[in-house]
Order: C-alpha cells, then sequence, then structure tokens
C-alpha cells in the first residue's frame, strides 16, 4: 500500500458532503434501483445491493427512500442508467478516475468535461489513468469505539483474509482484496468490532502532492464534478497534507 489515508479525507469531507445530503439521497437511489434491477431487491441475496444498502445506511439515508427506490425497482420500471467512468488529470497532474450513472451520456460527458478543463485539469482517454488505481476492499475502525489493541486487529484480519492495516491516533483503516471484503467485512462483525465505514473503493497505487499554488483549482474541480447528479464517485491519487 502506498500510505494513502482515505479515512483523512473521509473526515475532511463530511461536514461539505453533508450540506449536500439531499443530492447524495438521490445519487444513492439511482445506485440502488439500477443493482435491484440487475440482481433482486433482496440484499441477503444480492451482494452489490448489499454494499450499496449499506452505504445508503452510512450516509443516514431514512430507510424510506431505501424502500422507495428498491419498491420503484420491484415495479417495473422502465428507468435505465448507464454505468461510465471517465479519466483524466486534475491540475498538478493528479490522476482522477469519476465514476457515474447516467441517462444522458452526452450530458454527463459534458458536464465532467467542463469541470476538468475550467479548473485547470485535462480529460483522458480510456485507460489512461485507470491502471494507476486498484479495486479495494476498505474498512474503518474507530478507535474510540473499539477497544482492541493493534495486535489483536492485526491478528483478527490476517486471519480473515485482509491485506493490510494501517494504524493512526484515530482509526484502524484495513485494506482487502475485492474477493475478500465482504467476508473480512462480515467477520469483523461477527468478532464484535464495530465499523466506522466499509465500502469496495478504488486506491492509488501511489499519490501525488498538489501543488499550494493549485489547490484552490484542484478543490473546486473535486467538488465540481462530485455536485453533478450523474457522478457517484470520484478518486484521485492526491497526496494527503502529511504524506507530502
Amino acid at each position: 500500500m502506498s500510505g494513502h489515508s482515505k479515512w483523512h479525507n473521509i473526515q475532511g469531507r463530511k461536514s461539505a458532503q453533508d450540506a449536500k445530503r439531499g443530492k447524495i439521497f438521490q445519487k444513492l437511489s439511482r445506485e440502488l434501483f439500477m443493482a435491484a434491477k440487475a440482481g433482486g431487491s433482496d440484499p441477503n441475496d444480492n451482494a452489490a445491493l448489499r454494499l450499496i444498502v449499506d452505504k445508503a445506511r452510512a450516509a443516514n439515508m431514512p430507510k424510506d427512500n431505501i424502500k422507495r427506490a428498491l419498491d420503484k425497482a420491484d415495479g417495473g420500471s422502465d428507468e435505465h442508467y448507464d454505468e461510465v467512468t471517465y479519466e483524466g488529470y486534475a491540475p498538478g497532474g493528479v490522476a482522477v478516475l469519476v465514476e457515474a450513472l447516467t441517462d444522458n451520456k452526452n450530458r454527463t460527458a459534458s458536464a465532467v468535461r467542463v469541470a476538468f478543463t475550467r479548473n485547470g485539469g485535462s480529460m483522458g482517454s480510456s485507460g489512461s489513468v485507470a491502471y494507476m488505481f486498484d479495486r479495494k476492499g476498505y474498512i474503518v475502525l474507530d478507535r474510540t469505539k473499539n477497544s482492541q489493541d493493534e495486535d489483536t486487529v492485526l491478528m483478527d484480519i490476517m486471519d480473515l483474509g485482509a491485506d493490510d492495516l494501517q494504524t493512526s491516533d484515530d482509526a484502524y483503516e484495513i485494506y482487502t482484496e475485492a474477493k475478500e471484503f465482504a467476508a473480512v467485512r462480515d467477520g469483523l462483525i461477527e468478532k464484535g468490532y464495530e465499523l466506522a465505514d466499509s465500502e469496495l473503493t478504488m486506491i492509488p497505487q501511489n499519490t501525488t502532492p498538489v501543488p499550494e499554488d493549485k489547490q484552490e483549482q484542484f478543490e473546486h474541480m473535486i467538488d465540481q464534478l462530485e455536485d453533478d447528479e450523474d457522478v457517484s464517485e470520484v478518486y484521485t491519487a492526491a497526496a494527503d497534507d502529511d504524506e507530502e
């Protein structure tokens, strides 16, 4: 692992995301709808849906909202969203991956391109930066809510099949291969751990510091992408402040 701390970034952006909660619920509704349409509306029988339900709960999405999205899928709605990935570079040469669910590819591609180019970035072709990221399972244990020491956590996660543990004053960050994620997550819950976050995500193999004179442009570009109603996730290879 590169030493990249996702938890540091998640905490840093949480208050900004809270202000956009309604839009986040709208995006999650799309993801729930598409997963249920593809594999059924019972999370116990649909692993992909279960991950999104967990994500929705972590975002404090009301149960009624989740139920409406699943009922809509069961009701035979003919809505359809395409999964699209865009790649490029932010100011300072930082690699960026953008995942979207859209019912209009032209609209979404145009909006993403504008976010890149008007903020000093550049769009790339398919595959131009994707190889710089790995699909990983990511789990966070808040140390204030879990009394286990580092040695115990390390033994437990290795027994369950995890790859790596990063420890900070606040949290244990656990990384797994994508195929092992569900088993490690469920195993930790069975062992009595309280999870602060768990998801399948894209982790950069290496990180790039954002130059100080490009920081404002970089943040504005990421905010503009995340604010787009079609964009589900934005992944960057930006280094944390403590990595620079």
